[in-house]
């Protein structure tokens, strides 16, 4: 439903865009016609005058008194040809400017279309699978099917209709895990993403408020789908340092619900400590609450509050603050 939307939206931007720019191509090719014309016009003229020059180089031995006439005509003429020569320059140069500005406009149109094309991939998200959609409920799954959401729904209501159905009142919201069978390495990170979705809106009961009847499914999947974005890069983020982590003096990443500890030591440093950050739905806009235990060394709460701090929030921040205090207490 989400991406008809988004889909919708698209063609009607990409739609004036592309009559704006054509409009502005049938002007210039006017412009670019009216100026071949005068053009034409100033050669034939320039054509009569020679020949008439020519004529009159001829003719020299008759008397002057007979030509004289002839001769001023045809100096007013050239003249006046001149003139319009001289405006058909200026056109000219409006004529360019106005090219420069119609092709300034269009690919500001361009960059202004690519831009508004990323926002709606933004705001398109489909981090769900619909499993099933029947008049008692909806069924959808989050986080490579480890997390299902399950909608019942409750009686009718007579009103604005909902796929083309008088539409119905949601009766009830529930999640489930579905990460039962899978290896336990790969259930403990999932375990961590699936809390974060869970602690966010099934803990939330404002949630179920605020999405009360078959109007608000799409509203729901895509507040979800943000949160489930959010949490499956962080996943990735955890994937890359408990397989590159070594390269950075992390030697241990351990994942317990939303709690994920990071195990340094360094011989360099002469240091061994463990981090536990705090995982949040909202990871990366917000700073993650941490604690510090320390092994080996003097690295202590301000440092790593220190490195918390001046890493950008921002996508791989996790990573960041890592190869972070890698580079600032860990290296020779």
């Amino acid at each position: 439903i989400t991406k008809v939307f988004t889909h919708q939206g698209k063609v009607a931007l990409y739609s004036k865009l592309e009559q704006s720019a054509q409009n502005e191509r049938e002007k210039l090719q006017i412009r670019m016609r009216e100026m071949d014309n005068i053009l034409k016009k100033i050669d034939d003229c320039l054509t009569k005058v020679e020949i008439e020059t020519k004529y009159l180089e001829d003719e020299e031995k008759d008397p002057m008194e007979k030509w004289d006439p002839e001769i001023r005509a045809s100096e007013k003429e050239l003249e006046q040809l001149k003139m319009e020569e001289e405006e058909l320059q200026r056109s000219l140069l409006e004529l360019d400017v106005q090219k420069k500005e119609t092709l300034a406009q269009i690919d500001f149109a361009k960059k202004q279309t690519n831009r508004t094309e990323e926002l709606l991939d933004q705001l398109s998200l489909s981090e769900w699978d619909i499993i099933e959609w029947s008049d008692d409920q909806a069924v959808f799954t989050f986080l490579y099917d480890t997390v299902e959401l399950t909608i019942s729904f409750g009686e009718a209501v007579v009103g604005l209709p909902f796929l083309n159905k008088d539409y119905k009142k949601i009766a009830d919201l529930n999640f489930q895990s579905l990460l039962d069978g899978i290896n336990y390495s790969l259930r403990t990170l999932s375990h961590a993403k699936e809390c974060l979705v869970y602690d966010i809106y099934v803990r939330n009961k404002n949630f179920k408020k605020h999405h009360i009847s078959q109007h608000q499914v799409p509203k729901m999947l895509q507040e979800i789908s943000l949160v489930v974005s959010h949490c499956r890069f962080l996943g990735e983020e955890i994937e890359f340092l408990k397989r590159w982590g070594p390269n950075y003096n992390l030697m241990n990443i351990d994942v317990n619900n939303t709690e994920l500890k990071l195990l340094f030591s360094s011989s360099a440093a002469f240091a061994k400590f463990e981090i536990t950050l705090c995982l949040s739905a909202h990871y990366p806009s917000v700073r993650l609450p941490f604690s510090i235990q320390n092994h080996l060394g003097n690295i202590g709460q301000d440092e790593i509050a220190a490195i918390l701090s001046n890493v950008p929030l921002e996508d791989n921040y996790l990573k960041n603050v890592v190869k972070q205090i890698y580079r600032d207490l860990l290296q020779d």
